[in-house]
C-alpha cells in the first residue's frame, strides 16, 4: 500500500473540496483497489448524448466522477447499483434523476431535477414503501462528490474477495476504543448511517450492528476476525 494516500487524514479536505474529493478516490483506488487509468471513466460524449437523450442538464460533479470511474464497477457496484449515463432516469413523478439503485429495488438515490443546475448538488434517497404516496425523496448527503466517497468506500467492502468479510457484532465501544473511525459521512440528523473505522490495513464499517471489513491482506484478515469473534459469513 502506497503511502501518499491515507484515510483519516486526507478525508476532510476532500469533504469540502469536489477536486479533492476526486483525489480521494484515486487514492483510494490506488491503495486499496488498483489504480484508476484513463479507461475506467465515461467519455464525455456518452454524458452529453444522455442529457439530449433525458432533457436534462448533467451536474458538473456527475459528469467528472463518470469520466473519472464510471466503468470501474469493482469501484461502485458490488452490491448496489451504479446505473450507467444510458440507464438513468427521471422517477415517475418527475422530482428526480436516478443514478442508483438498491440491489433488491429498495431503494434509489437521485438528484432533485430543481438541484441539477448546482455544481456538486445534494443527494437524495427514496425508500420503496408499499403505500407509494408515503415515499419521499429523503436527504441523504450533501453532495454529489461526497456521495462518490461513501459509494466507494462502502462499495469496496463489499466486493467477492478473499480479504473481505462480514458478520454480527454488538460491541460498539470496542471499536471506538481499538480503531480511528473516519470523519465520515455527516447524514442529516435524526438519520442512521454508515459509520467506517480504520487500522493498519483495515477498513472496517459498522450498519447498525453489521459489520462489514475489508483488509490489505488475508493474514490481516484473519488476526481482525480472532480478536473480534462474530458469526462471520466465510470464515
Amino acid at each position: 500500500m502506497t503511502d501518499s494516500f491515507d484515510l483519516v487524514r486526507d478525508l476532510p479536505a476532500a469533504l469540502r473540496d469536489r477536486t479533492a474529493a476526486w483525489a480521494y478516490i484515486r487514492g483510494f483506488a490506488a491503495t486499496w483497489r488498483t489504480p484508476l487509468a484513463p479507461g475506467d471513466g465515461i467519455p464525455d460524449a456518452d454524458l452529453t448524448a444522455v442529457e439530449a437523450a433525458l432533457g436534462v442538464r448533467l451536474p458538473a460533479a456527475l459528469r467528472e466522477a463518470y469520466a473519472l470511474f464510471g466503468r470501474r464497477a469493482d469501484l461502485h457496484s458490488n452490491m448496489h447499483l451504479l446505473l450507467s449515463p444510458d440507464e438513468f432516469y427521471v422517477d415517475d413523478r418527475k422530482e428526480a434523476l436516478v443514478f442508483r439503485e438498491e440491489n433488491q429495488g429498495a431503494a434509489s438515490w437521485g438528484v432533485l431535477l430543481g438541484d441539477l443546475d448546482k455544481a456538486d448538488p445534494p443527494v437524495r434517497m427514496r425508500t420503496d414503501l408499499g403505500d407509494k404516496e408515503a415515499e419521499r425523496w429523503e436527504g441523504w448527503l450533501a453532495a454529489f462528490s461526497t456521495s462518490c466517497i461513501e459509494i466507494v468506500l462502502s462499495e469496496a467492502l463489499q466486493a467477492d474477495e478473499p480479504v473481505c468479510d462480514h458478520g454480527d457484532f454488538e460491541d460498539f465501544e470496542e471499536l471506538d476504543r481499538r480503531f480511528t473511525r473516519l470523519p465520515f459521512p455527516s447524514y442529516p440528523e435524526g438519520e442512521e448511517g454508515e459509520a467506517f473505522y480504520t487500522a493498519p490495513g483495515l477498513l472496517i464499517c459498522d450498519a447498525g450492528g453489521w459489520l462489514s471489513v475489508r483488509a490489505g491482506d488475508e493474514e490481516t484478515l484473519d488476526r481482525f476476525r480472532e480478536d473480534f469473534p462474530a458469526d462471520w459469513l466465510t470464515s
